[in-house]
């Protein structure tokens, strides 16, 4: 089994990145209208044997126009893709909240969702594990106390309730874990270093992994995927392209404890098993 990091510590802002440099100006047209120019009048003034050489004058301005076609191509994916994410963030962040847990001196950060208008939010139980306070920030900026509901640790997950008019909760959609397959595109949102509403994409990059978690357990079956997941994260909801919860992200696998790449996610199929334990009280 491979110690995975997890995301329970604070975070201070470092200093903004430099606007990127201005991009060059496009280089002039005049080449292509003599080009064009001197097709014609090869054309017209040499007749058959000219006809090769202006022939070949076009193919050679052919590759530009195919580069054209590829370049629009590309942008209307880009595009798609864009309108996906937004559609995503849209659907799931407003059931996305942060939570912060007073341990000793100190605080940490993590995120959870909503599971329903009764005020039931899901998060991993070492984002609350010691904690003397639990606060929960939803997505309007509202900040409220926490109670603990249940917990697993050997599962790496909880449930803590707010008290708040059901009309400030939006529950999120659970979907199926069972279906995901390797190379899916799937979206991470959380409060990575406290950045609360933050979204991120990737795709799934493996299945059926496994490794140690703070509270002691080994957990398996879990999504990795390269979507970019840090400390704050966990607790999070793994999105599909349905704006479905397929997974709670977890943790990272990381020398540096931060993204390389390679984060996990519990699947919901699994905590679909366990939720009915957890709202209902049990800590084990």
């Amino acid at each position: 089994m491979v110690a995975h990091q997890y995301f329970d510590t604070p975070f201070q802002p470092s200093a903004p990145a430099a606007p990127p440099a201005t991009p060059p100006s496009p280089p002039p047209r005049r080449f292509r209208k003599g080009l064009l120019a001197a097709v014609a009048a090869l054309t017209v003034v040499g007749g058959a044997g000219s006809g090769a050489i202006a022939a070949a004058l076009v193919a050679h301005a052919a590759p530009a126009a195919a580069a054209t076609a590829a370049t629009t191509t590309t942008a209307q994916s880009t595009t798609l893709s864009s309108a996906t994410a937004e559609f995503i963030y849209a659907q799931v962040s407003p059931g996305v909240v942060t939570i912060t847990s007073v341990v000793g001196n100190g605080q940490a950060v993590g995120s959870g969702i909503v599971l329903d208008t009764k005020g039931d939010i899901l998060t991993n139980a070492h984002v609350i594990a010691g904690a003397r306070q639990v606060q929960v920030t939803l997505s309007t900026g509202q900040t409220v106390s926490a109670t603990l509901v249940g917990s697993n640790s050997a599962a790496d997950l909880a449930v803590i309730r707010i008290s708040v008019p059901a009309s400030s909760l939006h529950p999120v959609t659970l979907g199926n874990s069972g279906g995901v397959q390797v190379g899916d595109t799937v979206y991470a949102i959380g409060s990575p270093f406290g950045l609360s509403g933050t979204l991120t994409e990737g795709i799934v990059s493996n299945l059926n992994q496994g490794g140690a978690v703070s509270t002691g357990a080994n957990l398996s079956g879990l999504i990795q995927t390269d979507a970019a997941i840090n400390p704050g994260n966990s607790g999070g909801p793994l999105v599909n392209a349905a704006g479905q919860v397929i997974g709670i992200n977890n943790s990272i696998e990381s020398p540096v404890n931060g993204n390389v790449g390679v984060g996990f996610a519990i699947p919901i199929n699994q905590i679909r098993q366990l939720l009915p334990a957890l709202e209902g009280g049990s800590n084990l």
